[in-house]
């Protein structure tokens, strides 16, 4: 069964199978290593570039994360 369109492959948060469970897991801990918070100078650099285009900082950081690209 393939994941519907938009869907980031990550296993279902609700209920997992039993097999599911190290997976789960793992996506866990990738997404939390994901979203911590990089050095201050990082940080503010990227929350003075998110100003400037109008986004917030959780925006911004996502779509480096996603695309891995600095708009």
């Amino acid at each position: 069964m393939s994941a519907p369109p938009g869907h980031n492959g990550g296993p279902p948060l609700e209920n997992p199978d039993p097999e599911e469970g190290w997976r789960l897991h793992c996506w866990r801990r990738a997404h939390k290593a994901a979203w911590k918070n990089p050095g201050r100078e990082i940080v503010l650099r990227r929350l003075a570039r998110a100003e400037e285009l109008g986004m917030s900082y959780r925006d911004y950081t996502r779509e480096i994360l996603e695309r891995g690209r600095y708009l």
